[in-house]
C-alpha cells in the first residue's frame, strides 16, 4: 500500500525504531510476555531518542493522568506501611506496566493504528487456531501405571493424571519424561506440569540424584495416550492469561464488524472482522474459562447496545453469544472437574475460601492494606486455606487487601475514567463516515468492559500480558481522542485501501 511506504519514508531513525517495536509488540502481545517486553523496550528506546532530538516527550495530558497518579501515589504510600516492606518494595517494579499507556500515546502514529490492530487480531486468530490443533492432537501422556519404586509416588501425581511438562521441557511420552530426568542438573527439584481431574496443576516434582539418573527408566511411569481433556493456552504460560486476551480481541473484532454492518456495509473488512470474532471466540471456549465467557458477553452486549438499533446487528450478537456460551458450557463440562458448570467444583470452593479469608483481614488494616505480596510470608497465619500461595482471584479484592480501602476507591475512579474516555471517543466517532475508525473505538469500549467484568473474578490487574495490553489499548484510544476528527487522523485509509 502506497500510504504505508509514504509513512515509513517520512519517519526518521528514532521513529522507525519505535515503529518496529510497536509492530513486534502487536505480534507478541497475545503469546509471550518476554517478547512483548523486549518489543516495548525497543519502543521506549526509539521514543526516548526521538524525545531527546526534539527536546520534549511526545505524549500529552489526558483525563487519566490525575487518577493514575493518585492510584500510584497511594500504592507507594501503602508500600511504606506494608506488613513486609522489603517484599512490597521489590514488587513495585510491577508498576512499570503503566508505562505502556504513555509509550503508546507518545509513539503510535495515527497512520499505523489499524495495521497494528490488524496484526494484533491476526496473531490472536493464529493462537486460537493453534489451540484447536493442540486440543485435537492431545497433550502430554496419561499415566496408566506407577512402578512401586517410582519417585513420583512421593508427589501428588496419581494414575489417570496426565503429565505434559517436566521442568521447562514439554513431553509427550513416558520415555521423554525419563529423558528429561536424565538430562536435568543434579540436586535440582524438577517441577511437574500435569492435568489432574480436569485442572492444570504445577507441582514441585522430584529431586534429581545420581542414583535416579542411573536407572534405565528413572520415572517409573507407564502410559501411551495423550490427554485431550485440558484447557487450551495457546503459546502463553497460562489459560487464564490466554482467555482474558482473546476475549478482549474478540470484542475489538466484533466492534469493527458491527460498525460496518450498522452502515450497511458487508465488505471485506466486515467479513474479516466477523471471521476473526468467531475464531477468537472458539479460542476462548477452548480455555473453559467461565469468567472469560461472561466477560466477553458483557463486552458484546455493550457493543450491541452502543453500535446500532438495527435488528440484524443485535440478532448477530445474540447468535454469537448463544453459540459461544453453549460451546463454552460443553467445554467446561468436558474439560473441568465435575460440578464446574454450576460452580460446585473444588476450584470455585477454593476461590470462595480465599475471598472470605481476605475479607476477614481487611478490617485489620483498612487504610493501607497488608502490602504488595506480603501474604507470601503469612499465608497460613492470616487464615488462608491450603499450602499453595495464591492471590484472591479478584482485582478489587486484591487491591483492597494489599493497598487499603482508599486504593479501591482510587482504582474505581481510574477504571471509570478509562472506560468513559474510550466511550466518549466512540460516541464522537459515530458520525464519522469511516466505519473502521468508529469500529475500533467501539470494539475497545467492549474490550475494556470485558476486562473490568473479568477483573471481578480474576486478578487480571496483576497479569502482565493482560494489563500491558489494557494500557496499550488505552494509549491507542488517547491517540485517537486528541480532538482530531478528520478521517485520515487515525490512518483509517486502510479501510478504503483493503477494499480496492
Amino acid at each position: 500500500m502506497d500510504w504505508v511506504k509514504k509513512q515509513w519514508r517520512a519517519a526518521n531513525g528514532p521513529e522507525k525504531i519505535a515503529t518496529i517495536g510497536l509492530f513486534l509488540y502487536a505480534a507478541f502481545a497475545p503469546h509471550s510476555i518476554a517478547g512483548a517486553e523486549i518489543a516495548l523496550a525497543l519502543v521506549a528506546a526509539g521514543g526516548a531518542w526521538a524525545a531527546w532530538r526534539r527536546g520534549r516527550w511526545g505524549g500529552r495530558r489526558t483525563v487519566l493522568d490525575l487518577p493514575l497518579a493518585a492510584f500510584l501515589g497511594w500504592t507507594l504510600l501503602a508500600t511504606m506501611f506494608s506488613a513486609e516492606p522489603r517484599i512490597s518494595l521489590a514488587k513495585l517494579q510491577s508498576l512499570l506496566v503503566f508505562g505502556a499507556f504513555y509509550l503508546a500515546q507518545a509513539t503510535v502514529r495515527r497512520a499505523w493504528v489499524m495495521p497494528l490492530v490488524g496484526i494484533l487480531l491476526l496473531t490472536g486468530v493464529v493462537g486460537s487456531l493453534w489451540s484447536v490443533v493442540d486440543v485435537a492432537r492431545g497433550r502430554g501422556v496419561i499415566i496408566e501405571e506407577m512402578a512401586t519404586d517410582s519417585p513420583y509416588r512421593a508427589t501428588l501425581l496419581q494414575p489417570g493424571d496426565a503429565v505434559w511438562r517436566v521442568g521447562r521441557r514439554r513431553v509427550s511420552s513416558t520415555a521423554e519424561i525419563d529423558d528429561a530426568i536424565q538430562a536435568a542438573p543434579l540436586g535440582k527439584a524438577l517441577g511437574l506440569s500435569a492435568v489432574s481431574r480436569g485442572e492444570h496443576a504445577e507441582w514441585v516434582g522430584i529431586l534429581v540424584t545420581p542414583e535416579l539418573q542411573a536407572r534405565p527408566a528413572p520415572a517409573g511411569l507407564r502410559g501411551t495416550q495423550p490427554t485431550r481433556r485440558f484447557r487450551a493456552s495457546g503459546w502463553t504460560r497460562h489459560y487464564q492469561t490466554f482467555a482474558d486476551i482473546l476475549q478482549m480481541l474478540a470484542n475489538i473484532a466484533l466492534g469493527l464488524a458491527l460498525a460496518h454492518l450498522a452502515r450497511r456495509r458487508t465488505d471485506l473488512v466486515f467479513r474479516l472482522a466477523l471471521a476473526a470474532t468467531v475464531i477468537l471466540l472458539v479460542g476462548v471456549t477452548l480455555t473453559a474459562m467461565r469468567s472469560a465467557l461472561v466477560a466477553f458477553a458483557a463486552g458484546a452486549l455493550v457493543i450491541a447496545w452502543r453500535a446500532t438499533n438495527e435488528r440484524r446487528a443485535r440478532l448477530l450478537v445474540l447468535g454469537l453469544l448463544s453459540a459461544a456460551l453453549a460451546l463454552g458450557a460443553v467445554m467446561v463440562m468436558r474439560t473441568r472437574a465435575e460440578g464446574a458448570l454450576r460452580l460446585g467444583d473444588d476450584s470455585s470452593s477454593l476461590r470462595w475460601q480465599i475471598a472470605r479469608a481476605a475479607l476477614a483481614r481487611i478490617p485489620e488494616r483498612p487504610l493501607f492494606g497488608h502490602g504488595l505480596d506480603a501474604v507470601k510470608l503469612h499465608w497460613r497465619e492470616w487464615g488462608f486455606p491450603g499450602d499453595a500461595i495464591l492471590h484472591t482471584h479478584s482485582t478489587p479484592l486484591q487491591i483492597t487487601f494489599e493497598r487499603g480501602l482508599p486504593a479501591l476507591f482510587l482504582w474505581l475512579w481510574l477504571a471509570f475514567t478509562a472506560w468513559r474516555m474510550t466511550a466518549d471517543g466512540e460516541h464522537a466517532a459515530r458520525a464519522d463516515t469511516d466505519a473502521t475508525r468508529h469500529g475500533l473505538l467501539l470494539g475497545i469500549t467492549g474490550a475494556l468492559t470485558g476486562f473490568f467484568a473479568s477483573s471481578l473474578f480474576n486478578y487480571n490487574w496483576g497479569d502482565a500480558e493482560v494489563i500491558i495490553l489494557f494500557w496499550w489499548l488505552l494509549g491507542v484510544v488517547a491517540v485517537g481522542s486528541k480532538g482530531q476528527s478528520a478521517e485520515a487522523e487515525l490512518g483509517y485509509q486502510f479501510d478504503n485501501d483493503i477494499n480496492k
